[in-house]
């Protein structure tokens, strides 16, 4: 499947580009952002890979410009791969009309309802389309991927690695919706885009996949400000740490004091989930 490349940038001796792709699963054009280190320039060896999800309103632009990434995941010799957060430019109805729902918020789910269930399927598109692509276009070793993600993006990174433990060898969040099921934000996408049974959305609550699959990989590291503005509402840290506990998951819950839900945020603590996945990957 051919891409388009937008742009490229040397960066810290790598390459940070962006590019299109027209992508079966959405039935649209999506973007996506991939920085190559320099390890992985010369063509000689196959790099670990990292898959970054955005939180809500944000594009495949945020995390390039905003985290500070680059320079830890070029001397890690690390790649990172940042996809949109959802499909664009379908002109579906009241795919606009509110932050939390439609565009750039799909949630990393496969919507069955519609109208959203034809295009919306952040979640296949995440674990089989994109992985294929990138595979086949950028020196990346498939057999060493991590994921990570802030707010949405990281309870979407949370139910990728939950759901396909063999596919991801590490995951971390900065400020995750821990469980969907359970706030505002949570009951609005997944009825919207999965109808009202209740136990269809288990499958991408984290707190729930926790107590139905448990986790055998290496600690779930998560980072949550303490004076985020959407802690006690939308977040709720403490839902996915009793989950653990009853589990048996090990968990390094690092609550950040006087931090909120920016990427200033993110960029103060990046490098330590760079150096967390590194551990798990470059062995």
């Amino acid at each position: 499947m051919p891409i388009t490349t937008i742009s490229q940038n040397k960066c810290f001796e790598g390459i940070q580009g962006v590019y299109s792709h027209t992508s079966p699963e959405t039935g649209c054009t999506m973007r996506f952002g991939a920085f190559m280190p320099p390890q992985a320039t010369n063509g000689s060896m196959l790099v670990p890979v990292l898959y970054w999800l955005s939180g809500l309103t944000c594009t495949e632009e945020n995390f390039i410009i905003k985290a500070g990434a680059q320079r830890v995941a070029a001397e890690l010799g690390i790649a990172i791969i940042t996809p949109d957060t959802s499909p664009r430019g379908l002109d579906l109805p009241g795919e606009a009309d509110s932050y939390d729902f439609g565009s750039g918020a799909g949630f990393y789910v496969d919507a069955t309802q519609a109208p959203w269930s034809q295009n919306y399927r952040m979640y296949s598109y995440i674990t089989q389309e994109l992985p294929w692509l990138i595979a086949a276009n950028f020196p990346v070793d498939p057999a060493r991927v991590g994921v990570f993600g802030h707010s949405m993006g990281g309870h979407g990174a949370l139910v990728l690695a939950l759901r396909n433990p063999k596919s991801y060898k590490s995951v971390s969040a900065f400020a995750p919706i821990s469980s969907p099921m359970q706030c505002p934000w949570g009951e609005k996408a997944l009825s919207g885009y999965l109808g009202l049974d209740r136990d269809a959305w288990r499958e991408y609550d984290a707190t729930a996949l926790i107590e139905a699959r448990g986790w055998r990989g290496p600690p779930l590291l998560v980072d949550q400000g303490t004076k985020d503005q959407f802690l006690e509402a939308q977040l709720k840290p403490q839902l996915l740490r009793e989950a653990c506990e009853r589990a048996g998951v090990a968990l390094d819950l690092r609550l950040r004091g006087g931090y909120d839900h920016s990427y200033f945020f993110i960029a103060s603590f990046i490098e330590d989930h760079l150096r967390f996945h590194a551990r798990n990957l470059l062995r």
